[in-house]
């Protein structure tokens, strides 16, 4: 067996360790990157191999890249538009002429909201369609499930969603928020507006466990107090425990975590029991305007969301891609922030591509530090050294016309912190995470 087929073979055990993690673990594969997820990245060389063999076929007048978004499952709710997103900024690019004067060709693959899965359709995309880079993901079992393939092939992953930080590859570039950009900011407007007493509601995988431990790290460092934290499975419908806890908990404010159509039942049994946005209002990190609709707006008007776009955003970028995504998808189809931060990640990928000149994979990683785009959200910037966009936060609140209206936004965009390495209240946090690689 030669060497490079030993570290192949290698590389897939910690890939398929990973994934089998993945489903069977509450926690995913963990903390940030685990032993057996460096060990995976470690037997490719060096957490990315420069000798992994590409089949990417620069020499036609194409380019493929691949698309991986669950259009199927729990999830779908929430992928779809992302899938949508996706296709429209590449066939904007292709109309301008594509990427290094090459169109870029689409091969989409549906995660079918299992992590599992997630690792398996990436690897085809990379070994077998030959692709330049990927595109998706959603759940951060999904990332974690993926993140192993990419590095063994040393491909590429533009991941788009907000998510729990405390990871950093070279494989991944991450279009969505750290936890610096979304979690922190809104605790920072949670403790201005007087909230002491948090509840922690998520679905039961990766993000939100580690976004809670953030949180309860947040709250002991700023006088607060979490007064109950709970976990439902990944499409759970039943809340009448859950809330029923939270309405005499003593809570004053509820931080939600939920993931894909839990929330419409978490939001009905939390209207049922007589709880209001203005007495215990809920501040959500995965509830966009998509999701604003399928909730129904009467069951979440007034509630509070953190991210780093909303459709209600006064600028000439979001102007034209508000229109322009209407007009292909339907005037009833709402923007969101996970599906403008995928369509600004293609426009990255452009970016770099064309700044190293090249579509190889170590020559457009080399290239990416401060690549800068003018997305709608405003302008974006990648920070080369930890593959995170510079990005400007926003808190918002759902009004009856089913958009989310800004409450509250940085001064500027924010220098991505994955670690959240400058804040002395989340020292404990970085001990816990003191085996993984950065």
């Amino acid at each position: 067996m030669t060497t490079s087929r030993a570290r192949k073979i290698g590389a897939r055990l910690g890939a398929a360790a990973c994934v089998l993690a993945a489903v069977l673990s509450t926690a995913g594969c963990g903390w940030g990157r685990t032993v057996a997820e460096k060990e995976a990245a470690d037997a490719a060389g060096n957490g990315g191999s420069a000798d992994a063999t590409s089949c990417v076929d620069t020499s036609g007048s194409t380019i493929k890249v691949g698309f991986v978004n669950s259009l199927s499952g729990t999830m779908a709710i929430s992928e779809q538009t992302v899938s949508d997103s996706l296709h429209m900024a590449v066939n904007e690019i292709n109309a301008k002429g594509g990427v290094l004067g090459k169109k870029i060709e689409v091969v989409q693959q549906d995660g079918k909201s299992e992590p599992a899965v997630f690792a398996e359709k990436a690897r085809t995309l990379i070994e077998k369609e030959c692709v330049a880079a990927v595109f998706g993901g959603w759940t951060s079992s999904s990332r974690k499930a993926m993140l192993p393939v990419f590095e063994a092939d040393n491909a590429l992953l533009f991941y788009p969603l907000q998510y729990e930080g405390m990871e950093a590859s070279p494989n991944i570039f991450y279009s969505g928020a750290a936890p610096n950009q979304q979690i922190v900011p809104a605790l920072d407007y949670l403790k201005e507006k007087g909230y002491k007493k948090l509840f922690l509601v998520g679905s039961d995988y990766v993000f939100p466990q580690t976004a809670n431990r953030v949180v309860k790290a947040y709250a002991e460092g700023n006088g607060m107090q979490v007064v109950g934290e709970e976990y439902t499975p990944m499409g759970s419908t039943d809340f009448t425990t859950i809330v029923n806890k939270l309405k005499f908990s003593g809570a004053d404010a509820v931080v939600n975590t939920l993931n894909g159509d839990s929330n419409v039942a978490f939001f009905k049994e939390y209207k049922a029991s007589g709880l209001k946005a203005d007495t215990v209002p809920v501040i959500s990190m995965s509830i966009a305007e998509e999701e604003v609709s399928a909730i129904g707006v009467d069951n979440v008007k007034d509630q509070l969301t953190a991210w780093n776009y909303y459709q209600t955003l006064d600028n000439a970028q979001n102007k034209t891609f508000v229109k322009n995504f209407k007009a292909r998808y339907g005037q009833n189809r709402p923007t969101s922030d996970p599906m403008e931060s995928a369509y600004t990640s293609v426009y990255l990928w452009k970016g770099m591509v064309e700044k190293a000149k090249s579509f190889d994979v170590d020559k457009v990683k080399a290239a990416a530090d401060g690549v800068i785009f003018n997305a709608p959200e405003g302008k974006v910037k990648v920070d080369g050294e930890n593959h995170h966009i510079y990005k400007t936060s926003y808190i918002g609140k759902i009004g009856t016309d089913k958009l989310i209206h800004t409450v509250w936004k940085s001064d500027g965009p924010i220098q991505p912190d994955p670690y959240l390495k400058t804040y002395d209240w989340a020292k404990s946090l970085s001990v816990e995470d003191s085996g993984t690689s950065n």
